[in-house]
């Protein structure tokens, strides 16, 4: 099994040569994307899997709100386009958890860290981050951490 850039990249010329516009498209400003982490230190080097997860969350979450935004400017073409393309990008990403999971893991993190108050906040919020390991955006697993430090 090769890595998940190789996995986007096949996933490219699959998409190029059933000529898919939207998966091509929105391929290619992905890889675009992790090129740019490749290269963005002192020294360019390939991404491991859960860098090139980490671009694509990014790129994910740029999606939602670009088409939030069209969606609200009443652009509901673009707003679609949008959402399309973070349908693509999705599938590469890890299922995301319900509340009810993310509730269970920042209970058993906070738990474990001994975190009792709001003053603990920073400690508790990258304990928790840990648990939830990139299934979940930040905001969300932020707002089940302070609901439970009240």
């Amino acid at each position: 099994m090769g890595t998940l850039k190789d996995r986007l990249n096949d996933d490219l010329h699959a998409a190029m040569k059933g000529r898919d516009e939207l998966t091509t498209g929105t391929l290619r400003m992905a890889l675009a994307a992790v090129r740019n982490a490749e290269v963005a230190g002192t020294e360019a080097r390939d991404l491991s899997d859960d860098e090139v997860l980490a671009v694509l969350s990014k790129e994910s979450k740029k999606r939602r709100e670009a088409a939030t935004a069209f969606a609200d400017a009443g652009r509901t073409e673009q707003a679609a386009k949008e959402r399309s393309e973070g349908e693509v990008i999705e599938r590469y990403l890890p299922r995301q958890l319900t509340d009810e999971e993310i509730a269970g893991l920042v209970a058993e993190a906070l738990a474990a860290g001994g975190f009792t108050g709001k003053g603990q906040m920073g400690p508790a919020m990258k304990a928790a981050q840990a648990a939830v390991a990139g299934r979940a955006e930040g905001g969300r697993v932020a707002a089940e951490v302070r609901k439970q430090l009240g």
